[in-house]
C-alpha cells in the first residue's frame, strides 16, 4: 500500500489516511500487521515521529515528524491546543444547525486513566437528507453532514460525543446505531465510518509561517455526498478554509 502524502517539508510529513488503517501498534491490536507508522516509514526509507492520532476508522488528515527534534514543539502545541482541526462525519438524524458539546468523556478500559476528562466539541450542520428507506420504528431515514472542531482531543471524543446527542455516527461500531450502520451497507455500500478529518492548520514552529493541511474526502464519502447532493456545500466548505 502506497500511502497518499498531501504535506511535506524538512522536518514534517502528512498523510491522507485511510479508513480502517491505525496509526501505530497498539497492545489491543498485535496481530494486525500494517500500521501507518510501518508504511510510511517504509515507504520514505527513515524513521518518523507521530504527533497525533486518528481513529482506525477515520480518514484524514495525519501528520509526522522527521526528527525528535522537530516533534517536541508540535507535541506541545497539540498539548495546549492550538492546532485547528476541522472533521466532515454523517450523523443520524437531524442534528441542531449549530451547536457546542461540552460533557467530559469517560476514559476507555483500555488508556489506563480511571476519571472523566474535560472534552469540549463546535459543530456546524451543514446539510440534511431525507432517504425513503425505513429503518427501525421510522419510514423515512433522516442524516446530516456537519463540520466538526473538537476544542479537546480526546480518544473517541467525536464519536462519543454524537452518540451523547444521539446523532450516532453513521459507521461507528462501537458507539453508533447497528441499525443505521446496517442500512448504510446494505442500501448504500458503505461498510466505512464517515468521518474524516479534512484540514489541519498549525503555525511551523521553525518557519513560523502557517500552515494548512487539507486531506480530500474518501472515495466512498465522496460518493454518498454527490448521492446526497451535499457536493456544492462541500465546495463552499473548501473555499472558506476551515471557518464556521
Amino acid at each position: 500500500m502506497l500511502l497518499e502524502i498531501i504535506y511535506e517539508d524538512a522536518q514534517y510529513v502528512a498523510i491522507n489516511k485511510p479508513n480502517g488503517l491505525l496509526v501505530h501498534r497498539t497492545r489491543i491490536a498485535e496481530e494486525k500487521k500494517e500500521f501507518a507508522l510501518q508504511l510510511l516509514r517504509d515507504q520514505l526509507g527513515y524513521r518518523l515521529y507521530p504527533l497525533h492520532r486518528l481513529d482506525r476508522g477515520t480518514s484524514g488528515v495525519l501528520l509526522f515528524a522527521k526528527t525528535p527534534e522537530a516533534a517536541a514543539p508540535l507535541v506541545q502545541a497539540f498539548a495546549e491546543r492550538q492546532p485547528d482541526k476541522t472533521y466532515f462525519a454523517i450523523v443520524r438524524g437531524y442534528a441542531p444547525e449549530v451547536g457546542t458539546i461540552d460533557s467530559p468523556i469517560r476514559p476507555d478500559r483500555d488508556n489506563g486513566l480511571k476519571e472523566p476528562q474535560e472534552a469540549v466539541t463546535h459543530f456546524q450542520r451543514l446539510a440534511t437528507v431525507e432517504l425513503p428507506i425505513p429503518v427501525g420504528r421510522y419510514q423515512t431515514a433522516r442524516y446530516s453532514l456537519v463540520k466538526v472542531k473538537p476544542e479537546t482531543g480526546r480518544m473517541h471524543q467525536i464519536r462519543k460525543h454524537f452518540a451523547h446527542l444521539r446523532h450516532y455516527i453513521i459507521g461507528d461500531k462501537k458507539h453508533g446505531d447497528w441499525r443505521h450502520n446496517l442500512m448504510f451497507l446494505e442500501q448504500q455500500q458503505s461498510p466505512f465510518l464517515l468521518l474524516h478529518a479534512a484540514s489541519l492548520v498549525f503555525t511551523h514552529p521553525f518557519t513560523r509561517q502557517r500552515v494548512e493541511i487539507k486531506a480530500a474526502l474518501p472515495q466512498n464519502m465522496r460518493r454518498l455526498c454527490d448521492q446526497f447532493s451535499w457536493g456544492a456545500v462541500l465546495a463552499a466548505q473548501a473555499e472558506l478554509a476551515g471557518s464556521f
